[in-house]
């Protein structure tokens, strides 16, 4: 017969009680950090608070955001794609041609969410055949899709007829809230439940955690990694689309630093590099709050010169955080374990 040991712990024990421990969702961080961004600028610029400001920061955070939205799956598998921006643009390009060749605005609009969904399968089986991970990969590409982006546009803006016709992806739903934006939050909230409840976001999350136990356990590794930069792909291709309704055009440098932003949304909202999990919820607040501060440098008078310095700036912040982030719970962990041992 087994006893067990109901007896008290003595005060001053080696063998302490363990304590219920609050734990609070990954998105926390980016929750609180956006809140205080707003409060702030707020404070330095009332114009900020009003209603039409945030609804526009909300229309600028959409495009990248969905970009974020699928870097998400990406780096949940331990990869990064670097070749999202390009994919973008050349999504947005090859819609605009075809609507300049006559096409159906909607056709063609398809047509971009199609070539961003392939440039992201090609990127995929390029991983797969090479056996080289998804950076390396797509540091290549990334140059060949912008060359070739160029290339179709001969370097110019493409003004296409018809861009009117997508407005309805880039206008205003309920007569004042960004299209754009609504199709952003829907989009996250479903991505989200992909990600945390169905079998294919169980599987990335697998893959991320430990490609090794994955393989074992039946996982299909490779077609999931190539799914999830087929579902990258397809974001930028969708965003591209919806840039061609916003601006009714697309110049050579658009899109140009949406991959960085969007690594960078991802891993503020609670992404990390290492893999395993993710939290598309926490990415979108994470792209919040990174166009919240562009926006504020516009309110605030700073130069559009310093844009570029600030996006890059935010990513290696977004690095650091994250590393530091992972050394104390590496600590905490070996603590644990060290409690555990006596």
């Amino acid at each position: 017969m087994t006893r067990t040991d109901t007896a008290p712990l003595l005060a001053g024990s080696a063998n302490r009680r363990p304590g219920r421990r609050i734990r609070l969702p990954v998105e926390t961080g980016s929750i609180v950090a956006l809140a205080v961004l707003v409060a702030m600028l707020g404070w330095l610029s009332p114009v900020f608070l009003q209603p039409a400001n945030l609804l526009s920061v909300l229309g600028q955070a959409a495009l990248p955001g969905l970009l974020a939205i699928g870097m998400v799956f990406v780096l949940a598998t331990r990869e990064i794609d670097l070749s999202a921006g390009a994919v973008f643009h050349l999504a947005a390009t090859s819609t605009a041609l075809l609507m300049v060749a006559g096409v159906d605005p909607w056709l063609a609009a398809l047509a971009g969410v199609v070539a961003g969904a392939g440039l992201g399968l090609i990127n995929g089986l390029l991983m797969i055949a090479l056996r080289l991970p998804a950076l390396l990969v797509t540091l290549g590409t990334w140059w060949m899709i912008q060359g070739l982006s160029l290339v179709a546009g001969r370097g110019q803006t493409i003004v296409p007829p018809g861009a009117d016709v997508l407005a309805t992806l880039s206008g205003k739903a309920f007569v004042f809230v960004p299209a754009a934006g609504v199709v952003f939050t829907v989009l996250a909230l479903a991505m989200h439940v992909v990600l945390h409840r169905t079998r294919f976001g169980y599987r990335l999350q697998a893959v991320g955690s430990n490609p090794r136990a994955a393989t074992y356990a039946g996982i299909p590794t490779g077609k999931v990694k190539v799914l999830t930069l087929v579902l990258m792909g397809a974001m930028a291709g969708l965003a591209g689309v919806i840039h061609i309704g916003a601006q009714g055009a697309v110049a050579p440098g658009d899109g140009g630093t949406f991959a960085l932003l969007a690594i960078a949304a991802a891993i503020i909202g609670g992404t990390s590099l290492s893999g395993g999990n993710g939290s598309v919820i926490g990415a979108a607040i994470g792209m919040l709050a990174l166009q919240t501060i562009l926006s504020a440098m516009t309110l605030l008078g700073v130069d559009a010169i310093w844009a570029a310095f600030t996006t890059g700036a935010l990513v290696v912040l977004a690095l650091a955080v994250d590393r530091m982030t992972r050394l104390w719970r590496e600590r905490r962990a070996d603590r644990a374990r060290d409690n555990a041992l006596g």
